[in-house]
């Protein structure tokens, strides 16, 4: 800690997870102690345990909690804590919580009420952009009055058109629309998902700039005027305008353009005298023309690969410019050391629209985090549950390296090293883009994950030598399998026919095509032939850890063990993804042969819920006609809205639910006949 600085004695942090984590650690460096706030459902969290206090704050909705701004204030008065830092999301941004605490003689880590209001709305921060002289996209300068006047406003821009809350973020309240049936489908659920998310249903309409890239410049300033950026950010990969993998710097800036759009966001940031961390976010055209999208008045959650990049401790700023120190940095001071890159690890199926949220309790839980240059920024711990309250994020999981190369490389490693067991995630996804050509090359856009799964994401497609070393490291579990048993029959007091555990027959399947093995056993794995191939495998880890590092004909692999094999089957994971295999001995593959197939069940009569979260509308009732693709009911899930669509064209037969009702996920809504 700088003595030389003053800083808070005490702290609140309102949130939860790992900001409010990451957060808590900075104050610990600084000397500063902890409050932490929680509710009911996060009684044994992380964040919880990690602060000097802990108060308990409401039950388990957010709106009855994290978001109840007379808990928090009687938190801060109840421990004496100074002043508050917000992280992001929940009232991060919110100008009244800001006054209410100024009232009580409390600090509010953040910029002024004055600059939160301005920026937090859209249109409002679209004007003050203007006068700044900030490059700005064309839209509406107004509040739309319902989807007839959207529709003509969208005309009047032309198609396609970007619907956006006025007081949005996080990706909710936005929608896309190429025609008038997609504006008014568009106005009616962005209305109703900013209205939930943020208590405001006001909507504005840009014009939508076609394979853009999303750039931002986080920015930091001071009470005495000072405001440095920090270099950018690229975060173009994103499901459903909530971004995914972020980087820094940006694959595609020069150095003009980067000093050209880091003085439009200082001259924005002094526009509204700004005294935080900030970012200003831009949308990049293929011409390296830019455009000014938003400012989020907040820490933002991918902060980690800037701090990376300067040696810069974000939050130790915030904190320092709070306190009303002056950051003595220039921006010739502000260095660009290295590369940076993060996946937001979210508790979601990506092979569901790229990941819809899921829930459940982590039963097994081992972060990547003894890999040199790997920082995992989480706020969860093994037997933690995720509920359907709160955010889906586990974890950001960070790489640095001297390249972009190097950070690349470190992450594939890391996410085959992540073991998270009890929910679905999207580590298969993000580790299927480390891969990606087209992302290695730095090729963004936007829209990258839709132009590279045109037909949704389905599982990482192996390449002849992943085939092989899949192959391989399900053999090598099945001899082990054998010799341990063989091992226990043969001990003094019990007796078995002899056996030969050193050569082993095998037929494997995968995804219906066979491989024939020839496998010897070898100190420490085997030598085997697959298919005429020769790999020799060697395994470097015990061999009943879930995680276990291997090396296939001299090159490193890591692979997971799913779960115990079951029968024939086992099941491993391999550059994210998990593969059933079937290993069977050459006998046991030709008696399989004479074994009838299991008939496949249609599903499609069937309406499941794709995730668990309210169902919130029904757009049919019983006897109904409906076709393929019709609209047939909405789900929210973590107060994003989610269409359902008919899977095939018949009669309403029985509906299960109605609308306010909470459902699990694969909950059956409908039948139809």
């Amino acid at each position: 800690m700088n003595r030389s600085q003053k800083y808070f004695n005490k702290v609140l942090v309102a949130n939860r997870g790992e900001i409010a984590c990451r957060i808590i650690k900075t104050c610990k460096k600084l000397g500063i102690k902890t409050v932490a706030v929680y509710s009911e459902a996060d009684a044994n969290a992380m964040h919880s345990h990690m602060a000097d206090e802990a108060i308990l704050i409401g039950p388990p909705p957010s709106s009855q909690s994290y978001l109840k701004m007379d808990a928090i204030i009687n938190a801060c008065k109840e421990t004496g804590a100074e002043a508050v830092h917000p992280g992001y999301g929940f009232l991060s941004e919110n100008y009244v919580f800001h006054d209410a605490l100024e009232k009580e003689g409390i600090t509010f880590i953040g910029p002024s009420p004055y600059a939160l209001k301005a920026m937090g709305d859209k249109l409002e921060s679209k004007r003050i952009a203007l006068k700044a002289k900030v490059n700005t996209i064309p839209g509406y300068d107004g509040v739309i009055k319902d989807d007839d006047h959207a529709v003509a406003i969208a005309r009047d821009v032309g198609y396609p058109v970007m619907i956006k809350a006025s007081a949005g973020g996080g990706g909710k309240g936005m929608r896309i629309a190429y025609n008038d049936t997609q504006i008014r489908e568009g106005f009616r659920l962005s209305s109703q998902e900013a209205k939930s998310s943020f208590g405001d249903d006001r909507l504005l309409i840009e014009k939508f700039i076609e394979h853009p890239r999303h750039i931002e410049l986080q920015i930091i300033g001071d009470k005495h005027g000072n405001v440095c950026y920090l270099n950018e950010r690229e975060c173009s990969i994103q499901r459903r305008n909530q971004k995914v993998v972020e980087e820094a710097p940006s694959p595609f800036l020069d150095p003009k353009t980067r000093k050209a759009m880091g003085e439009q966001a200082v001259m924005l940031a002094k526009e509204v005298g700004y005294s935080s961390a900030g970012t200003v976010e831009f949308l990049v055209d293929k011409y390296k023309n830019f455009y000014f999208l938003e400012m989020n008045t907040r820490l933002q959650v991918e902060h980690p690969i800037t701090e990376l990049i300067t040696g810069l401790d974000i939050v130790e700023l915030m904190l320092k410019s709070a306190s009303g120190n002056e950051l003595q940095m220039k921006q010739s001071d502000v260095q660009l050391n290295g590369w940076a890159m993060e996946c937001r690890v979210y508790a979601e199926d990506p092979y569901k629209s790229f990941g819809l949220p899921s829930t459940g309790r982590l039963f097994q839980y081992i972060q990547p985090d003894n890999i040199e240059n790997v920082r995992c920024d989480s706020g969860i711990m093994e037997g933690q549950e995720i509920s359907i309250y709160y955010d889906s994020m586990i974890c950001k999981l960070i790489t640095y390296g001297k390249t972009r190369n190097d950070a690349i490389e470190t992450m594939g490693k890391a996410l085959d090293s992540y073991v998270i067991r009890g929910v679905n995630h999207n580590i298969a996804l993000l580790r299927d883009i480390m891969d990606r050509p087209s992302f290695m090359a730095g090729n963004l856009s936007t829209n990258f994950l839709n132009e590279e799964y045109t037909d949704g994401f389905k599982g990482r497609m192996l390449t002849f030598d992943e085939k092989n070393e899949l192959i391989a490291a399900a053999c090598h579990q099945f001899v082990h399998r054998e010799v341990r048993s063989y091992e226990y029959l043969n001990q003094n007091r019990l007796t078995s026919p002899p056996k030969d555990v050193t050569h082993f027959d095998l037929v494997c399947t995968l995804d219906g095509e066979k491989f024939v093995c020839k496998i010897k056993v070898i100190e420490h794995g085997i030598q085997a032939n697959i298919n005429g191939i020769n790999i020799k495998f060697i395994s470097h880890s015990p061999k009943q850890n879930t995680l276990f590092e291997a090396e296939v004909n001299g090159a490193p692999c890591v692979f997971q063990r799913f779960s115990r094999y079951v029968g024939q089957q086992f099941n491993v994971i391999h550059k994210g993804t998990k593969f059933p295999v079937i290993v069977r001995t050459k006998l046991q593959e030709d008696l399989h042969e004479h074994m009838p197939d299991k008939p496949e069940t249609d599903h499609t009569p069937f309406l499941r819920s794709p995730m668990p979260g309210t169902l919130k509308e029904l757009r049919c009732k019983v006897g109904d006609d409906v076709f393929e693709g019709m609209e047939v009911a909405v789900v929210e899930a973590m107060k994003m809205q989610n269409m359902l669509r008919a899977e095939k064209t018949g009669k309403v037969r029985a509906i299960y639910f109605r609308p306010g009702d909470s459902v699990a996920e694969d909950d059956l809504i409908l039948e139809i006949e």
